[in-house]
């Protein structure tokens, strides 16, 4: 136990052979610095996904008290507020309900529509990097690509997008283990200023609708119900914050993989259509983007012997779980060509991700555009992680072309 420290700058730079000590023990560890069950094994992390008996709530069923729990501070409302009413964090029924009104207008069709756009604004950044002899890839092409992606798809206009990704990073804090007052606060006013600014743009396309993603949740109904004006602007913040910190971290962390595997970058740039689709797949089990997916114990369960208790909290280790030998061959391995990839990066069950097809989009866009206009691309310098555990990325990918 004592090499899984979410917080030392060793185990944040290669969480992974922590995991496989994980793995040789038991297969549910008590973790004292958060009272959280850890569960690193693949089985039983994709059971518990899919276990009723486990909510990302609980007060669909409890009280704070009747859970054991304390109620959050109520400086810390509007991030609560904004949080709980998007499908991260609900549960039956109000999740099914919110994700068959959204699934209405987040159709596979309104994400193939885009792919063309998608590609455009892919190749136009990768231009940009190359034009420069360089720079951080991170910033040229990971950060912006997605950001520009869900505007477009909600809508929102072009002047309007410079505080969307400062505002998704500074709510996403609050996700990670123990966040500090500072953390917290910077959520509290981002998700305050966020949901002002929906509010204006939902009141506007309530004037004037348009063929965007946010005219259609607005105008998303079934048996008379629709989702509340609140239900609707967690929708977008949950589609903002999640397409941001995936796509951003997926791209920089699978890249980094790459330049360190040479023999793999080799056979994808020698053969990319055929090795694209794989390759996005094992980059995002081979550097796991999301390494930890909470969820409240709702009735007592039993793992390997091992009571967790109702009022409990499991933290399902997603890295853990995509590197466990009993599922995936020579998992420290990176295999661009692995085609049994049953990763688990966008959580399954209710919980599964909701833009999981659009994600893989714009990671092969934008692969597909650095390999063709920059085929030489390389590191500049080593990288450097953020001190960041659940939500695993870095804070920079200095590139020469």
């Amino acid at each position: 136990m004592d090499e899984f420290d979410p917080w030392s700058a060793d185990f944040l730079n290669d969480p992974y052979p922590a995991y496989t000590t994980l793995r040789s023990h038991t297969r549910a560890h008590l973790f004292e610095p958060t009272g959280q069950w850890l569960i690193p094994h693949h089985a039983d992390v994709s059971a518990l996904l899919r276990d009723r008996r486990l909510g990302r709530t609980y007060q669909h069923r409890f009280t704070h008290e009747e859970f054991g729990r304390t109620a959050p501070p109520p400086e810390h409302e509007p991030f609560h507020t904004l949080n709980d009413h998007g499908l991260l964090d609900l549960e039956a029924p109000d999740h099914t309900r919110i994700r068959r009104l959204v699934s209405k207008a987040f159709t596979p069709r309104t994400v193939t529509r885009l792919t063309p756009y998608i590609d455009e604004v892919a190749a136009g950044l990768v231009a940009g990097l190359v034009a420069n002899g360089g720079g951080d890839l991170l910033a040229a092409v990971a950060e912006p690509l997605p950001v520009a992606v869900i505007a477009q798809m909600l809508g929102i206009p072009e002047a309007d997008r410079a505080p969307l990704r400062p505002w998704s990073a500074d709510i996403c804090g609050m996700y990670e283990l123990n966040p500090s007052a500072e953390t917290a606060a910077r959520a509290v006013r981002a998700s305050v200023e966020f949901t002002a600014y929906l509010q204006d743009l939902i009141a506007f396309r309530r004037r004037s609708s348009g063929d965007d993603l946010l005219s259609g949740l607005i105008a998303a109904h079934e048996d008379g119900e629709h989702l509340t004006e609140q239900e609707v602007i967690s929708t977008c913040v949950l589609l903002l914050n999640a397409g941001h910190e995936a796509t951003v971290n997926a791209t920089t962390n699978g890249w980094h993989a790459l330049f360190r595997h040479p023999d793999q970058l080799a056979a994808l740039r020698a053969n990319p259509e055929e090795l694209i689709p794989t390759a996005v797949e094992e980059l995002m089990r081979y550097d796991t983007p999301l390494q930890l997916f909470e969820r409240w114990v709702l009735d007592d369960i039993e793992i390997d012997g091992v009571t967790i208790a109702r009022g409990s909290e499991v933290a399902l280790l997603f890295g853990s779980a995509n590197h466990d030998p009993a599922v995936f061959a020579d998992p420290e391995r990176l295999d661009l060509t692995r085609k049994d990839n049953p990763h688990i990066s966008f959580s399954a069950g209710i919980h599964y991700c909701i833009g999981a097809p659009l994600a893989r989009i714009e990671l092969a866009a934008s692969m597909r555009a650095l390999l063709a206009q920059a085929p030489a691309l390389r590191p500049a310098a080593e990288p450097e992680r953020r001190p960041n555990f659940v939500m695993r990325g870095l804070r920079e990918l200095p590139v020469e072309v």
